[in-house]
Formats: structure tokens, C-alpha cells, sequence
């Protein structure tokens, strides 16, 4: 009985030889010729091509005997075929017929099979001339699943991976839920990695999605903070604060040595702290050295915090403890001592307090001040605070001690702010007064006329500072000489006369004034050029496409480390940066400005009553308000994303982390609305 010959694995499909032909397949084939005068005619055989033999007795063909020479492979359409058991399944719809016909189809088939290409391409076109549309539907339907192919069962993993390369996040969630195979590969680290690299700590051109970085995941020098002492000056550290009333960094042994001596090893090669790849961050991850994390997880994990805040999800905590309006506060979560996140707060029951920002517990507080505190900043040396009793204090904040108490303003101090060498105060005298913590001498900056609300200082040559300055201790050196400025440093402060002002401190005098606001201008907060994200137009509407499908993204059991990877940082090129400032007022709005040309680029409205706070970074910008609400900015959309509710009095200060807002209120209350999950 002849039968459909099985292919083997280890042979070609355009070699096989064809079937023997009996006399009766072509007296078939002839007399339909005569009854179908319309039917294509078949070119005949050359004289010279040899006449297939007769088959006397129809048998089932078997596949020994069409069994190729060892070593030749199916391609991959019969392969796919093989696997399917496609044969199979027609060898039983041939069973079904008489003899007569299986010897016919059978002939066909051999016939077809032992053709060129061309003869096969003249013969299937013969073939659909002579389909009606029933056939023609079956040839749809079958070859709409046989041209398919999954190239991933062909190509390499390599080129795979390359082909993969080019999808976003989303496409590689749908590409993992096809197969395992297709999963495999979509959930590699090297893929997820690139994605990381290309949304981290940046917004994405092509999506316009940026993911942050997490600060309190890495560990790394921080340009912001008091740099750390070259070798030769280790000695000092070893001082105490009970011997010494010079305020100096942490006793040696309260650092963690290796941290401390790669820090100091790779200062020339620090990352900035707005550094816009994510590439060139060190990561060390909080989990133990032996634990590693596939870069999807990192990914998925950013990817929700993202989310959350761009639909407004986010939990609170309240923090009670002072018994009067919060006025200002810090927080950070890269100190290397302690290991848990500060936050200090300052207000006008005229304390302050430190806090563990983890658990909400009040560490310290701090008392010192006569009249209510306005102002303060850290660092992981000192606290600088500034009240209306017309003092600055500068305390050790881990001892809960003040250090030494700095005067010179006439009316209260309402701002400050300081760098690794220079300190700025801003006062209700209408002054600012500019103090060099080198030499402990300062000189007073004049031309406001009413409140100093806000100061920022501005370094914008860039320079660095020297280890063996920032060793000094804070004013060890007695005096009031004249106090040397390093060249580019700038100052700008924000006032109740409704103008904001840039001082170059060199000179001494103002610069720039840039005026806008209507009503006394009460935050000013600089965002350096490196922090802004410039991004093209992105079409929100795929935005929002990805931001509903990223909902399944799932950690895959990938093994590569992607916490413990740390890069050699590139050297920066050296170019002058400028900032855009933002600014916000009683006026009721929020104005981001040019420095160039002291020109507004942006005002946000939305607020019902006057700003008093306001905080940027490069994914968004955030306000606080006397209409006791908390707005969520989009910087490059100058739309607001969300609105925060829940303190009962003016919010008069705000801080913006990647995955966080702080805020203190006139209520006495500080509230933490984390994004995190």
C-alpha cells in the first residue's frame, strides 16, 4: 500500500528522490488533459530525460527507501514539519482512500518532489489556475500558519540577543510571554541592562520615560558634601570633638575604612551627583555581597516607583514632635555614618530635631536658639541653622552640641546656605552677609530692599576643591582677614521686593537681576545644567501605552549581578554648565528662568494661594503651598501630575527626593508621602 515517506533528520528535502510513476498516473493525467481543455499544459520531458520506471505493484513507499546519504539536515520549514508529525497526519488521510487514488496522489507528490525549483514554481502556478475559491480559502488558511517562522529557533543566541536589542521595555514583556525559548532570551541581563542604562537616572528621547536612580541603593562620593581628607590629613579625623571645639569630620573609627579609603582612591574619577548615565554610577547594592539581582528586577523595581508618581500613589507617614509650624528641614540617605537616612527639621517652637527617617525616631534635640528657626543645612560634618534671633549656630549634629555661634546680621536670619568653603545669609535686615569658613572672615552684600527670603550659591567655573581646604576645620583659623573667594563663585537670592538677584561674589556686587513675579519671592532652588533632562517631543500617548502594559513586568531568574557592577567613570569634559533656576512666590506660581537672560521660561499656575516652598530635580519639580497643598510638577510638560492633600495649614517647606516628598507645615506636623510602593 504506498504511504507518504517519513523524512529523517538527516535528510534534504529538495534531494529526495521521486517515487516510480505507474502507466495508469499518466493515462490519468492525459485523458484530464483531453476532458479540460482549459487546463495549462505541462511541458514534456526532453528525449533525453530518462522516463520513470512502472511500478507493477503499488506498495506502500517506505522511508528506507528514500533514505538520503548521512549527514545532509532538513531545512527548517520540514523540520518544523517532522516535529509536528505533519506527515503523519496526511499518511491517514491517504489510508482513507482506494488504491486507485492513493496511487494517483501518491504519483503527484513524487512527481513534484523530484522537480527543480523552476519546473516546481511552473507546476504550482498550473496548479491555482486550477483552484476554485474553496480551494483557494484552504490554501489561505494553511499558508497563513505555514510561512510563519520563529527565527529564534534558527538564528544563534548572539544574534538573538542583537535582534531583541532593539525593543523597548514593553515589547520584551510581550516577547517573554510567547514561548520559553522567546522568554529565555527577553529576560536576559544584557538586554535589561542597555534599558537601564537608557532610562536611569535620565529620561528616555525615544519614550520619554526616565526611571530614578535610588540613591539610597549606591554609595558613592558626593560633590555636595565636605570632600574627604587626602591620606596625609587621616590623623586628623583621629581628634575628638570633646578635645577640640573646632568642628572636624567623624572620628576615623566610625567609618567604614573600605568606603573611605575608595572614595579617597577614585577622587579625581568621582560621579557627579547629577550625573546623567546611569552607566557610570558604582552600585552597591544593600543586600549582601553574595546576593545578585538581575537588571529586569532593577528595572521593575524603578519602573513602580515611576508609575506611582506619575498616578499619584503614594503612602504617608506624619512625624509629630514639634509644638509649633515646621519651617525648614533636610534629609539624606547617603550618609555613610550613620547607615540610615537623617532628617533634621527646624521651627519656630525654636528647636531642632533630628530624626531617623526609617523609623521615625527623634534622635536629638537640639536647643540653643532664643527666637524661632528659619533655616539650617548638613552635611556629614556640621549643621548650620539660622534664626530670627539673629544668629547662625553651627552644631554637631550627631551629639545633639553647638559648636560655635556666628553674629553679625541686625534683624532675624531667614536663609543660608553653604558650599565646602563659603557660607551665605540671608536676613530681614535686608542683607546678605557671605562668610569664607576658611578664615572665618565675611563681608555683608547690599542692594534688596526688604526680606531675603532664599540664597543659593552657585560655582560656575566648576573648580574644584582641594582636599587640604576642605580638611581645614571650620573657622580654625582665627581673624577677620579679608576672605579669599575662589573665582566663579555666584550667589543668587530671592527677596520680599519681588526680585531675585545674582552676585558675583569676587566682585562683590550684583550681576543680574531678573524680575517677573508680581508678589515677594519666597524659594529659590538651582537645577544644574547636567540635571536637566532636555528631552524631545515624546508622543504621550505611547507613554501612557507602556505605562499600563509595564504592569506585568515580572523579576526573571536571571544570575548576572547588576547591583555589583561598577564601572570606570570617564573622565568629564570640561565646559562651563549653567543652571536653570527655579523659583517660587506669593504670587501664587512658580517660574523656572534662564540665566542667560534672567527670562523666565516656564511659570507653572495652579496654586489658589502663595508658594512658599519649591524643589526641583531633573524628573520633576515640586510646590508647596498656603493653600496647604502639595503639587507634583511636570518640568518639561509645565503641567501638574498631582496634587498632595493632607496637612491642615500653609505648607512652608518641602524637600524632593526619587522616591519621596517631605514636607512641614504650619500644623506642626511632618509629613513623609513616599512613592516607593
Amino acid at each position: 500500500m504506498p504511504s507518504l515517506p517519513k523524512p529523517s533528520t538527516s535528510t534534504l528535502c529538495d534531494t529526495l528522490p521521486a517515487p516510480r510513476l505507474s502507466k495508469d498516473i499518466d493515462n490519468t493525467m492525459s485523458s484530464y488533459a483531453d476532458d479540460n481543455p482549459e487546463a495549462p499544459t505541462f511541458p514534456k520531458p526532453a528525449s533525453d530525460s530518462p522516463r520513470p520506471s512502472v511500478i507493477k505493484e503499488p506498495l506502500r513507499l517506505s522511508s528506507t527507501s528514500l533514505q538520503q546519504p548521512p549527514g545532509r539536515k532538513l531545512c527548517v520549514r520540514h523540520q518544523r514539519m517532522a516535529d509536528e508529525g505533519t506527515n503523519l497526519k496526511l499518511q491517514h488521510s491517504l489510508d482513507a482512500l482506494s488504491l486507485e487514488e492513493r496511487e494517483s496522489v501518491n504519483a503527484i507528490w513524487s512527481n513534484f518532489s523530484s522537480s527543480s525549483h523552476p519546473r516546481r514554481a511552473l507546476i504550482l502556478q498550473g496548479l491555482l489556475t486550477m483552484c476554485c475559491f474553496s480551494q483557494l480559502s484552504l490554501l489561505t488558511e494553511q499558508l497563513a500558519h505555514l510561512i510563519r517562522i520563529d527565527p529564534f529557533t534558527v538564528f544563534p543566541r548572539e544574534l538573538s540577543l542583537r535582534v531583541l536589542s532593539y525593543l523597548d521595555a514593553t515589547s520584551l514583556c510581550r516577547a517573554a510571554q510567547v514561548t520559553k525559548k522567546w522568554k529565555s532570551l527577553a529576560d536576559d541581563d544584557i538586554l535589561w541592562r542597555g534599558i537601564c542604562e537608557q532610562h536611569i537616572g535620565q529620561k528616555c528621547h525615544k519614550c520619554g520615560w526616565g526611571l530614578p536612580v535610588l540613591e539610597k541603593k549606591k554609595i558613592y562620593h558626593l560633590p555636595g558634601l565636605s570632600p574627604c581628607p587626602s591620606p596625609p590629613d587621616l590623623s586628623s579625623l583621629k581628634r575628638t570633638l570633646d578635645n577640640s571645639t573646632d568642628l572636624v569630620a567623624p572620628p576615623l573609627k566610625r567609618q567604614r575604612s573600605d568606603v573611605l579609603h575608595s572614595s579617597c582612591s577614585s577622587d579625581n574619577n568621582a560621579v557627579p551627583e547629577s550625573s546623567s548615565s546611569f552607566s557610570l554610577l558604582t552600585l552597591i547594592d544593600t543586600k549582601p555581597a553574595a546576593t545578585t539581582r538581575p537588571w529586569k528586577d532593577v528595572y521593575s523595581e524603578r519602573m513602580t516607583i515611576e508609575r506611582n508618581w506619575r498616578r499619584g500613589r503614594c503612602t504617608v507617614r506624619t512625624l509629630k514632635g514639634h509644638t509649633d509650624g515646621v519651617m525648614c528641614l533636610q534629609y539624606s540617605e547617603t550618609l555613610t555614618h550613620p547607615s540610615f537616612p537623617v532628617l533634621i527639621t527646624g521651627s519656630y517652637d525654636r528647636t531642632v530635631r533630628v530624626w531617623n527617617l526609617e523609623t521615625g525616631v527623634e534622635l536629638h534635640c537640639l536647643k540653643g536658639h532664643t527666637r524661632a528657626i528659619r533655616a539650617l543645612q548638613f552635611d556629614d560634618v556640621k549643621l548650620i541653622t539660622g534664626s530670627m534671633d539673629m544668629t547662625l549656630k553651627v552644631w554637631d549634629w550627631r551629639r545633639g552640641r553647638c559648636i560655635r555661634t556666628l553674629t553679625g546680621h541686625t534683624e532675624g536670619v531667614v536663609c543660608l546656605n553653604f558650599d565646602s568653603n563659603v557660607l551665605a545669609s540671608g536676613s530681614v535686615d535686608a542683607t546678605i552677609k557671605v562668610w569664607n569658613l576658611r578664615t572665618g572672615g565675611a563681608f555683608t552684600l547690599r542692594g534688596h530692599q526688604d526680606w531675603v527670603n532664599s540664597v543659593q550659591l552657585w560655582d560656575s567655573l566648576k573648580t574644584g576643591q582641594s582636599s587640604a581646604s576642605s580638611a581645614t576645620p571650620v573657622f580654625d583659623v582665627p581673624g577677620c582677614g579679608a576672605p579669599q573667594i575662589d573665582p566663579g563663585k555666584m550667589l543668587f537670592s530671592a527677596s520680599d521686593d519681588g526680585t531675585i538677584r545674582l552676585w558675583d561674589l569676587t566682585l562683590r556686587t550684583c550681576i543680574k537681576q531678573f524680575t517677573g513675579h508680581v508678589g515677594q519671592v519666597q524659594s529659590i532652588k538651582l537645577l544644574l545644567a547636567d540635571e536637566c533632562d532636555e528631552s524631545t517631543d515624546v508622543d504621550m500617548a505611547d507613554s501612557d501605552q507602556e505605562e499600563r502594559l509595564l504592569d506585568h513586568v515580572v523579576a526573571s531568574g536571571s544570575s548576572s549581578s547588576s547591583s555589583l557592577v561598577s564601572g570606570q567613570v570617564a573622565p568629564s569634559v570640561s565646559k562651563t554648565k549653567k543652571p536653570l533656576l527655579v523659583s517660587g512666590s506669593l504670587d501664587n506660581t512658580t517660574k523656572i528662568w534662564d540665566i542667560e537672560t534672567a527670562q523666565p521660561i516656564q511659570t507653572f499656575f495652579g496654586h489658589i494661594e502663595g508658594v512658599w516652598s519649591v524643589s526641583v530635580n531633573k524628573m520633576r519639580l515640586v510646590s508647596g503651598s498656603h493653600d496647604r497643598t502639595i503639587k507634583v510638577w511636570n518640568r518639561d510638560e509645565g503641567r501638574c501630575i498631582s496634587t498632595l492633600v493632607g496637612h491642615t495649614a500653609a505648607v512652608s517647606c518641602v524637600a524632593l527626593g526619587e522616591d519621596k516628598i517631605i514636607s512641614g507645615s504650619d500644623d506642626c506636623d511632618i509629613k513623609i508621602w513616599s512613592f516607593s510602593g
